[in-house]
């Protein structure tokens, strides 16, 4: 089963993703630090597609499935604990 976003809306902190089986997500922006320092009309310059939404402007892409897991950006590095 494929599940996409149908919408996404942000406050202060969060993104909201609306899924096409009727939920909805809410994502601290901190997981992603992209959108987090990004203007409130760069965050709207989205687009989605079958498997994640992507922000060209942005150079951000999050996948559906890595929002269900959990999952934040992976491409930045983690300090060492």
């Amino acid at each position: 089963m494929n599940i996409s976003a149908t919408d996404i809306r942000f406050d202060d902190d969060t993104m909201w993703v609306a899924l096409d089986d009727g939920r909805t997500l809410g994502v601290p922006l901190a997981w992603f630090p992209r959108l987090l320092v990004a203007d409130k009309a760069a965050r709207l310059r989205y687009e989605l597609s079958p498997g994640g939404i992507h922000w060209d402007a942005l150079d951000e892409d999050i996948s559906i499935t890595g929002l269900l897991a959990g999952r934040g950006d992976q491409t930045l590095k983690r300090p060492a604990a």
